[in-house]
């Protein structure tokens, strides 16, 4: 699965992480040999470090922008207690402008609606008879319009409460509602645009991390081989790519093959803490060995 989806982007052209290592040759333009180990080693953190900051960026703008219009969406979903209504009402549905008259939204459970026609006239003083109106509806309530007297605001939201009417604290500004939906269309559009590029990107710097990557695990086998077997340099390396019910099989038989290069190796366990050897809870061979674990992203489809 993982491996048909990460490629490596190599001169232009993809090719899948397996086949990359198994025809593994050092690229000499980004990591010239005549450098020293040291050089060779801080030029490929440097460049790990940059991707990683790089990635940090870009990642957490995405995420910002993604956040806030999922902010912006939940507002516009769920009750009718908690939800935006500014893409739900509409001009005609309030009496603007006016010195006296104002109107109120009222979210009321579908189970009272019966009640809220009966009642919501008598909540207060001053309620315009008949003015009234659903403007909308989702599972569990509704959501009615009523005009009154600005004085008889507060009387009125305190009676439907009693009622178990909730008043909604909704003022109709049309600057505000299209301030908001250009935001939205906004924040949609610039996710839109970065998602593109950002996977673009990805593909890229995956591709340069893994290199490095396999370039790093290509010089550890180097500087361990001659810390262990001494100069002048003759070893050989070679890639392995066993089954897993294999590995046991694979193991025993290398071992007998090498265990004359270091009879230490016999005895030593990974458990075992020995003073200046960083073992780093790897068991420990009489011949070099690094795992490349290719199956670097399972995906769950």
């Amino acid at each position: 699965g993982s491996q048909s989806c990460l490629n490596l982007l190599e001169k232009k052209n993809y090719v899948d992480l397996v086949t990359y290592i198994t025809r593994f040759q050092w690229d000499m333009a980004k990591y010239p040999i005549k450098q020293s180990l040291k050089n060779i080693s801080e030029i490929i953190s440097k460049q790990a470090t940059q991707i990683d900051n790089d990635l940090k960026a870009r990642a957490s703008a995405y995420n910002n922008l993604k956040g806030n219009l999922q902010n912006l969406e939940r507002k516009n979903a769920g009750s009718l207690l908690t939800r935006s209504l500014a893409d739900i009402v509409k001009k005609e549905d309030f009496v603007l402008d006016s010195e006296y008259l104002v109107t109120m939204l009222v979210v009321v459970p579908k189970t009272g609606y019966a009640d809220w026609q009966k009642t919501y006239e008598t909540l207060a003083e001053m309620v315009v008879p008949r003015s009234t109106k659903l403007l909308f509806e989702d599972n569990d309530s509704g959501l009615f319009s009523v005009t009154l007297f600005r004085k008889a605001v507060d009387d009125f939201k305190h009676k439907a409460r009693e009622n178990k009417f909730t008043v909604r604290d909704f003022q109709y500004n049309e600057e505000e509602m299209k301030a908001d939906k250009e935001e939205m269309t906004r924040l949609s559009t610039d996710k839109k645009k970065q998602f593109g590029p950002l996977v673009r990107w990805l593909k890229v710097n995956f591709s340069e991390a893994f290199i490095a990557w396999i370039h790093i695990k290509a010089l550890r086998v180097f500087v361990e081989s001659v810390l262990r077997y001494g100069l002048p340099v003759n070893f050989q390396a070679m890639l392995l790519q066993p089954n897993k019910k294999n590995m046991k099989k694979l193991r025993e038989v290398l071992y007998d093959l090498y265990k004359h290069l270091d009879s230490s190796a016999a005895i030593i366990d990974a458990s075992m803490d020995i003073p200046g050897l960083n073992l780093s809870q790897q068991e420990y061979y009489p011949y070099v060995s690094y795992k490349i674990d290719c199956n670097l992203l399972e995906f769950k489809v």
